[in-house]
């Protein structure tokens, strides 16, 4: 992603007057400084009509702000009679050409530092922080053109070629005789087949440099190679197509396939016409009973183009051809499925596809894939036949994809998911491999695929149902740091996909809080504080979900109990409580719960906000044994308060907690809290032990009592 400012015309002539309004100052002050009396007399009439020319344009803009009923006319005669102060003036420009001048030295220097980073990213082959940083620097030095091919060359990394060429045509208008610009560029268009353009850019580093003759040879030697495979490739589609394969069965097309002694676009060629072919269940049965699984074991061409671990474009074709015939005889036909992925080649050979770094064949390859993870006989012949210990690994880098890619490679997660088998080979990475790919992409919110995070979080977030995988995950203070920081970028990002990480990231902290360990406990203020900064969010999604970390965080630590009480977290759940929906209702009284059995601040602020306790009272009317009981504790919590159980005396409070004392919930703790409540309140206030009585609620207190352990 490059930078927003960069993004479009009126942009660009921004970028440009920025420059030339530079280059200008820069030649007023040397002039200024001349000691030829001709120039710097020059200068100064120059810097004078400059000046002047300034204080028009804010008197202009002035005009349309100023009450014209009140004007000293007279007062504006005498600024305007007062002659310009040169020295003073020369001085003041002077200091301010230092000062932009020392701040672009600071800036120089951070971008300087941030290239650096940058490249440490890149040499590691992690191109997405490399983009990153080099963002981050153009940020700070919007004219510094290293940043600029750097970028451009992490770009074609990423295989993202016209950006990368948009980073080379913004390095050339910082310094147009950039001959790394005019290669990255002529390399992008290369890869793009856009021969004509990528031979320009090789000819402009000839007129650039004429001593570069030896690379520009090279270059022009790349492209009229890669011209010609390509005409030539097309030269040998065309002859296949319009031949006698054409009109050949499936049967008889393998039998030509059988042949040893043609070149690899004869095979690829064939292949696509044997796609065309199968076009039914019955024609997939063909292939099969034909030993069409056999091309890759009997064709030492086909084999050795699709095993290559660096394939050129021709073993790419090739790959993606036959990608394409797998999903043709495999959709919909498990037994196919089966032959396919117990094929060594296929079994070995699907992981290093998903991560070759070429698009095509990891779309396809993706797509293939799919046929399998979306339907349950199809997952377990993935878990049974093929080592998934590294998938969730090689899956989540997809999350770097700006294209399909990255929703076919989350689709395939959440369905292998569903898997045990596949939870338990998870396992095995998480620490080394998953969760340091996945705290990078936390961390790289801003600049990843944001859709496709959010749903990564999500599958994460499953993959907590996993005791196992819940505590590593849990006990990992860099994932907790990550998280941290999705939730502080939002300010900076307010995307509607962002909102969806942001949803998913509190999603998934609820889950890890089912924990406990000392790292919760370390982050329990952060994490209790950023969930304080939600609660105002327009989605009530999101502050639902932060009520909800609120809930589980706090029994993590008193800090952080004691923190959220000065920030007024009870009067903020009370409100929510009066409005909200039983999931909303169900965190926030829990959070309550938490507060006020160790805060008497807290205490004392709900009978502040809860007049005559209306809205625990009708919390304890409700249908959900969780909110009624953990509003019968923070009732009889709260009758320690002075005047509290008094505000309750002509209320139907003790009717209602000994319905719940009494009563057959199936959580104990409902009876439990109710007794205490309902003890608590006659002990503050006698006069409601007439209620009790009138009642007969003696006997039923006493019964309770069991449940009353102190």
């Amino acid at each position: 992603p490059g930078p927003a400012m960069l993004a479009d015309g009126e942009q660009e002539a921004d970028f440009q007057r920025f420059l030339r309004r530079v280059d200008d100052i820069a030649n007023l002050v040397q002039g200024l400084n001349s000691t030829d009396p001709a120039v710097k007399e020059k200068a100064f009439a120059e810097t004078e009509k400059r000046l002047h020319d300034q204080e028009t344009s804010e008197e202009e803009e002035s005009k349309t702000t100023v009450n014209r009923t009140v004007i000293n006319t007279q007062a504006s005669d005498v600024a305007n009679a007062e002659a310009v102060n040169a020295d003073g003036f020369l001085a003041i420009l002077e200091k301010d050409a230092k000062e932009r001048a020392k701040r672009r030295k600071r800036n120089e220097h951070l971008a300087n530092a941030l290239k650096e980073k940058g490249n440490n990213s890149f040499r590691k082959g992690d191109y997405v922080t490399a983009i990153q940083r080099y963002t981050e620097g153009l940020e700070k030095l919007k004219d510094k053109q290293e940043l600029y091919t750097n970028r451009a060359q992490a770009y074609l990394k990423m295989h993202e070629y016209e950006k990368a060429i948009g980073d080379c045509e913004w390095a050339l208008k910082c310094n147009e005789k950039c001959i790394k610009a005019y290669f990255l560029m002529g390399k992008a268009h290369l890869a793009l087949k856009h021969y004509s353009e990528s031979r320009q850019c090789y000819e402009k580093i000839l007129q650039t440099d004429p001593q570069k003759e030896s690379l520009f040879q090279d270059c022009m030697n790349e492209v009229n190679l890669e011209e010609k495979r390509v005409k030539d490739e097309e030269r040998a589609m065309k002859e296949v197509e319009s031949g006698k394969l054409a009109a050949l069965s499936i049967k008889e097309l393998l039998q030509k396939l059988d042949r040893p002694d043609q070149n690899i676009l004869y095979y690829t060629g064939g292949i696509r016409l044997l796609t065309g072919a199968v076009r039914d269940c019955t024609d997939q049965t063909l292939f099969r009973t034909n030993n069409g699984f056999s091309i890759l074991k009997d064709n030492e061409t086909v084999r050795r183009g699709f095993c290559a671990e660096r394939k050129n474009t021709a073993e790419v074709d090739l790959s993606v051809s036959l990608l394409f015939l797998w999903q043709a005889v495999c959709a919909g036909n498990e037994e196919n499925q089966r032959f396919l992925l117990t094929h060594p080649d296929v079994n070995a050979q699907l992981p290093k596809l998903l991560s070759s770094g070429v698009s095509e064949i990891e779309k396809e390859t993706l797509a293939l894939i799919s046929l399998y993870s979306e339907n349950e006989n199809g997952r377990r012949l993935l878990v049974r036949h093929q080592d998934l210990t590294k998938w969730l690994q090689i899956l989540m880098t997809f999350v770097n994809s700006t294209d399909a890619r990255a929703s076919s490679a989350m689709n395939i997660l959440s369905d292998l998911t569903e898997e045990e088998r596949f939870r338990i080979q998870c396992r095995v990475t998480l620490s080394t491999g998953v969760l340091p790919l996945f705290t990078q992409l936390l961390t790289s919110a801003k600049w990843v695929n944001q859709a496709a995070l959010a749903r990564c979080i999500g599958i994460m977030g499953n993959l907590c149902a996993d005791v196992v995988i819940r505590t590593q995950m849990a006990e990992c203070k860099e994932c907790w740091q990550a998280c941290l920081k999705l939730v502080d970028e939002r300010f900076d990002v307010s995307t509607p996909k962002y909102h969806e990480c942001l949803f998913a990231v509190l999603g998934l902290m609820m889950n890890l809080l089912l924990e406990s360990n000392v790292i919760i406990q370390h982050f329990a203020v952060d994490v209790s504080g950023r969930c304080m900064s939600l609660l105002g969010d327009k989605d009530g999604r999101i502050v639902t979900r932060a009520i909800g970390v609120l809930s589980r965080i706090l029994p993590a630590s008193s800090s952080a109990v004691e923190e959220v009480v000065k920030g007024g977290v009870v009067k903020k759940m009370v409100k929510f409580l009066k409005a909200g929906g039983e999931m909303t209702s169900n965190y926030a009284i829990k959070t309550l719960s938490v507060c006020t059995r160790s805060s008497r601040q807290a205490q004392e602020d709900l009978v502040k906000s809860d007049k005559r306790f209306r809205v625990l009272l009708k919390l304890l009317d409700s249908e959900n044994e969780m909110i009624v009981g953990n509003a019968a504790f923070c009732l009889g919590q709260c009758l320690v308060i002075p005047g509290a159980a008094t505000s309750l005396l002509n209320s139907n409070v003790v009717m209602i907690l000994l319905k719940h004392a009494g009563g057959d919930a199936t959580r104990t703790s409902v009876q439990e809290n109710a007794a205490i409540a309902l003890g608590k309140l006659c002990v503050a206030e006698p006069r409601h032990i007439v209620q009790l009585r009138k009642l007969n609620g003696l006997a039923i207190l006493n019964s309770s009592m069991k449940y009353v352990h102190s």
